[in-house]
């Protein structure tokens, strides 16, 4: 079973934060984070294990755990905007494969936007935030 949470980590890691994929694997640190991550997790899995809880059950409940700090997605956040408020550049980016680096490159340059304001579920919605987000991005694509 920590196989494949560990498989199921890096499959959400990959769709949602490929920031932490790029820096992961620059500092050849994927099975380390991995292996620490659903150790985190074990003895949540054992408990529900040994009260006979149903696998599927137990892999959501523990991905859930295990991906809790990395929610709400910059990436998928930035994406949106990105594809709602910029189509033209969006499709420019998507058709010349370069979609993910850009997205990447903006989550960068909107840090200060998600530090300062913050970036959490509750505020996600946030008009402020999405009007600070998209003024950033718009510099940035200037």
């Amino acid at each position: 079973m920590e196989n494949i949470l560990k498989e199921k980590l890096w499959f959400y890691i990959i769709h949602n934060n490929p920031d932490l994929m790029f820096t992961l694997q620059e500092e050849y640190s994927v099975t380390d984070y991995l292996n620490e991550k659903v150790k985190a997790v074990k003895s949540i899995m054992e408990d529900m294990l040994s009260e006979g809880t149903p696998q599927y059950i137990i892999e959501e409940i523990c991905l859930n755990v295990l991906t809790e700090d990395l929610k709400p997605s910059r990436f998928l956040y930035i994406c949106s905007l990105l594809e709602e408020e910029f189509e033209d550049t969006y499709a420019t980016f998507s058709k010349s494969g370069i979609l993910r680096y850009e997205v990447i490159n903006l989550m960068e340059s909107c840090r200060e936007v998600f530090e300062t304001v913050g970036f959490t579920k509750e505020n996600e919605e946030d008009p402020t935030l999405r009007n600070a987000v998209i003024g950033q991005i718009a510099d940035y694509l200037s």
